[in-house]
C-alpha cells in the first residue's frame, strides 16, 4: 500500500509487506484506528525517543538458538507460549524488595517454581486474528521428560528440581548459573509437555514468561486496564478489594484480581476466565490510540516489559509488531481447553482431561496448512476466474463498515480476481462506500465494479498515484450475493463472501458472555 502521505514514517530496519496511506475524506480528517498505520508510527516514534526495544530485554535461549526463529520474513504461523509464574524475582532474577511483596500480598515464598498461568497463542500467516487457548494449571497429563503423570504446572519444576541437582552433583558451584540453566530446562519441559499433549512436536516457537512484578509494572505504565465484575468482591488471600461492574484496575490490584484462587464459585476455572478478560483487557488498551499515539507511554511500557518479561531469543519485537499490524481487538479470542472435571488423585484435586479431546479441540482452531491458498468453495464450484487487466491494478482497502473482517475478505476476493495490494485499513465507521482513482483509471474502477459484482460510487482524485484505485467501505456496503453475475464480466463470475456480522454496539459492552463464547478483546466480559 502506498505511504503515509501526511508524513512518511519508515520503519528502519522492519521488513514491510505493504504500505499504508490514509484515506482523505473531502470536509473532514479521518481517524485511522488500525495497527496497519499506528505500528509504523510507533516504529519511528521507538527509534527517534526510546531505542531499540530488544535491547534490555532479559532472553532464555529454549529452543536452542534455531535460526528459523527469527522470522524474517514471516513465513507461516506463529505460536507462542505464555507463561505466569509465581515467582518472587524480576526478568533479572533479583529478589523483590520485601515491601514490595507486602504491596503485592505475594505471601511467603514456598521454594517452588510453579507455572500458574499458561496460554497458548497462535497467530495464523495473515497476522488478522489471534487465538489464545488457556490450560488449567491443575490439569493431570503425562510430563515430559519422563517424570510421570502429574499437576502440568509441576512440569517447570520438575525438571528445574532435577538440572539443579545433577549440575550441583557435578561439582559446579556457581549458584546463579546453575540456577540459570536449570530454569532453561524447566522451560523446555514445559514446552515439550504441552506439545506432547498436543500431539505436536515442534509447534511452539516463541516463548514468553511474566511473574508478579510484571502485571504491576506493566499496568502501572498503561494507566490501568479495564475489566468487569458480575459480584463485589474481597478476599484476604490474594488482597482483591473491588466493586462490582466497570472498572480500571492496575497495579496491586491488577495482580489480585489475576491471581485470587480462594472463594471463587468454579474455582481456577474462574482464575482462568479473569485472567483472559484481563489480557483481552491488555490487547485493547495496547491498541488504543491513548498508548499507540504516546510516544512517552510507549516508552514506559517498553521499559517495563524489559524489566520483568523473559522472553525466547532472536524474537525481534518491532519485526513481531509490523507483522501483526493488522490485528484488531475483535479478533483475538480467548478459550480455554475443554476438561472432564474435578478429581481426586493420591490426595491432591487435579482436573481431569481427556487428550483426545484436547486435542480436537485445539486442532479445530491451529491449522498447520497453508492459510492463504484458495479454498474450494462448500458447493464445489471452481475458484473464481482472475480478471483481464486486474493485475495492472493495485488496490488499497480502507474497512469503514463496522464490520471487522471485511476488510480481509475483500482483500482475498479481490486478490483471487488478479489485483494487487496487500493487507487492509480498519477505520471509523463512515456511511458511504466509494473508490478513489487517478484521472485516467476509468477502466480500473470497471474491473473493480466487475470483482465486487455490484455498482460503486467513485471519485477521480489527482492525488492518487496511477495504477492504484482506493476503496473504502462504509456501512451502506453489502457483499453481493450468491448467483449474482456482475455486468460486463464476460460470463466470469466472482467469488462471493456471506456477509459478515457487525461489530458489538456499544449497549452490549459488559454484558455476560454465553458460557460457550470466547472471551473477545473487542468488549468488556464480565466474569465471577
Amino acid at each position: 500500500m502506498t505511504g503515509w502521505r501526511r508524513g512518511p514514517v519508515e520503519a528502519p530496519t522492519v521488513a514491510r509487506r505493504g504500505r499504508v496511506g490514509t484515506f482523505a475524506l473531502r470536509g473532514g480528517k479521518v481517524v485511522i484506528s488500525l495497527l496497519s498505520v499506528t505500528v509504523l508510527a510507533l516504529t519511528w516514534y521507538v527509534w527517534q525517543f526510546i531505542g531499540n526495544v530488544n535491547d534490555g530485554v532479559t532472553t532464555t535461549d529454549v529452543f536452542d538458538g534455531d535460526e528459523n526463529l527469527r522470522a524474517e520474513p514471516l513465513d507461516g504461523a506463529i505460536d507462542i507460549l505464555l507463561v505466569g509464574q509465581d515467582s518472587r524475582t524480576d526478568a533479572q532474577g533479583n529478589p523483590l524488595p520485601q515491601e514490595v511483596l507486602d504491596r503485592l500480598h505475594a505471601g511467603e515464598a514456598n521454594g517452588e517454581r510453579q507455572t500458574d498461568t499458561m496460554i497458548l497463542v497462535h497467530i495464523p500467516q495473515d497476522g488478522t486474528r489471534a487465538s489464545a487457548i488457556s490450560f488449567p494449571r491443575d490439569s493431570w497429563v503425562e510430563l515430559a521428560g519422563g517424570y510421570g503423570t502429574h499437576k502440568l504446572n509441576s512440569a517447570f519444576v520438575y525438571a528445574y528440581n532435577d538440572t539443579f541437582q545433577t549440575l550441583q552433583e557435578q561439582g559446579r558451584t556457581d549458584l546463579e548459573q546453575i540456577d540459570e540453566e536449570a530454569k532453561v530446562a524447566g522451560r523446555r519441559n514445559l514446552i515439550a509437555t504441552i506439545e506432547q499433549l498436543l500431539g505436536k512436536p515442534g509447534l511452539i516457537d516463541r516463548y514468553a514468561e511474566v511473574n508478579l512484578a510484571s502485571f504491576y509494572e506493566v499496568t502501572r505504565a498503561l494507566g490501568g486496564v479495564e475489566v468487569c465484575l458480575r459480584e463485589a468482591v474481597r478476599e484476604r488471600n490474594s488482597g482483591i478489594n473491588l466493586p462490582a461492574g466497570r472498572q480500571t484496575i492496575q497495579g496491586v490490584q491488577a495482580l489480585a484480581f489475576v491471581r485470587q484462587r480462594y472463594e471463587l464459585p468454579n474455582g481456577d476455572l474462574d482464575r482462568i476466565a479473569r485472567q483472559q478478560a484481563f489480557l483481552s483487557g491488555l490487547v485493547r488498551k495496547m491498541l488504543s490510540t491513548d498508548v499507540l499515539f504516546d510516544p512517552g507511554k510507549i516508552g514506559e511500557v517498553v521499559g517495563a516489559v524489559q524489566k520483568s518479561v523473559v522472553l525466547s531469543e532472536d524474537w525481534d519485537l518491532l519485526q513481531f509488531a509490523a507483522q501483526m499490524r493488522n490485528l484488531s481487538g475483535d479478533n483475538v479470542e480467548f478459550r480455554t481447553i475443554p476438561v472432564v472435571g474435578n478429581t481426586w488423585i493420591g490426595g491432591a484435586s487435579v482436573l481431569e482431561i481427556d487428550v483426545q479431546e484436547v486435542r480436537r479441540f485445539v486442532d479445530g482452531l491451529i491449522s498447520h496448512e497453508t492459510e492463504t491458498e484458495t479454498e474450494t468453495p462448500s458447493d464445489g464450484s471452481a475458484a473464481p476466474a482472475t480478471i483481464p487487466g486486474a493485475e495492472a491494478y493495485t488496490v488499497e482497502i480502507y474497512n469503514a463498515s463496522g464490520a471487522d473482517e471485511l476488510g480481509q475478505q475483500m482483500r482475498e476476493q479481490l486478490r483471487q480476481h488478479g489485483f494487487l495490494g496487500e493487507s487492509s485499513a480498519t477505520m471509523d465507521p463512515q456511511a458511504h462506500t466509494v473508490v478513489r482513482y487517478a484521472p485516467g483509471d476509468e477502466a480500473g474502477v470497471e474491473l473493480l465494479r466487475q470483482a465486487l459484482g455490484t455498482e460503486l460510487a467513485a471519485e477521480p482524485d489527482a492525488t492518487v498515484p496511477a495504477g492504484q484505485l482506493q476503496v473504502l467501505f462504509g456501512t451502506d456496503f453489502e457483499p453481493a450475493t450468491t448467483g449474482t453475475t456482475p455486468a460486463n464480466h464476460a460470463g466470469q463470475e466472482p467469488q462471493f463472501f456471506a456477509p459478515p456480522h457487525r461489530t458489538q454496539t456499544p449497549q452490549d459492552e459488559g454484558k455476560d458472555d454465553p458460557p460457550d463464547e470466547p472471551i473477545t478483546a473487542g468488549d468488556v466480559p464480565c466474569v465471577n
